[in-house]
């Protein structure tokens, strides 16, 4: 496993997803330190590069590479890593907020551990390397011509070639039950999963209506998203359903 921690100032804004990607690589100086003099404190702060001009930085992402073994190798765990990344910057920093998620690969799937975290956590750079490293080949998600396509490194669906216009909670939604083909999910667990604590917890009548839209907008391939009576909800891959993702899921939340 690797994790990957995200901090921001606390202005909070619409969800995290914004109208454009946003760049931005930290001139490699150390994430913080605790002392320094006061001639250092009192000169500027180092400009963040690859910043497009008309845009502001709001925040960064640190990729930590490292699975469970090493980490106990190490006498820790990933979550105290978290947590004591969490302390430091709380301490730092006292208005930016955090959120860590843990970067889930197959077992002995291979591959640095930061390799991994960065494919799964979708940093374009990593894409872009790693389309490259497969000759470019191009995706035929493009020209499929009949059938679903749930693309999960683009985050999009595709029915019969045009884009099923979900929104960020309907995919979400049904990337969950994807990356679960085949069990049922109850009501309880999509709500701990795909909301967070700091987010109003939706009823389960408002799961309810977020998969009645969902379907909807599968319109004739609806039956994908099964409801398990008394139960909760299943993804059901038909013959004519393909899932593309990079090399490891989606990450969860840590």
């Amino acid at each position: 496993m690797s994790l990957a921690l995200a901090s921001a100032p606390t202005a909070r804004t619409a969800p995290s997803i914004s109208a454009a990607p946003v760049r931005a690589i930290a001139d490699g100086a150390p994430i913080a330190r605790l002392a320094a003099p006061a001639a250092e404190l009192a000169s500027p702060a180092p400009r963040v590069r690859a910043v497009p001009e008309g845009t502001e930085a709001r925040g960064f992402v640190l990729y930590v590479g490292i699975d469970e073994g090493k980490a106990t190798e190490d006498g820790t765990t990933l979550h105290r890593i978290v947590e004591a990344l969490r302390r430091l910057t709380a301490e730092v920093a006292p208005s930016a907020e955090t959120y860590a998620a843990v970067a889930l690969a197959p077992e002995g799937a291979g591959g640095r551990d930061v390799d991994v975290v960065r494919l799964a956590l979708q940093d374009p750079a990593a894409l872009a390397k790693q389309r490259e490293a497969q000759g470019d080949v191009r995706d035929d998600s493009d020209r499929h011509p009949n059938g679903v396509i749930i693309d999960i490194s683009r985050k999009r669906v595709l029915l019969d070639g045009e884009p099923a216009g979900l929104t960020y909670k309907e995919f979400e939604l049904l990337q969950y039950l994807v990356l679960r083909e085949g069990r049922t999910i109850d009501r309880h667990e999509l709500i701990d999963s795909l909301w967070n604590a700091d987010d109003e917890a939706p009823s389960e009548r408002t799961i309810d209506v977020h998969v009645r839209r969902l379907r909807s907008k599968l319109a004739h391939y609806q039956d994908i998203v099964r409801t398990v009576r008394g139960l909760g909800y299943r993804f059901d891959r038909h013959a004519d359903v393909s899932i593309r993702q990079a090399s490891t899921p989606s990450p969860d939340v840590f």
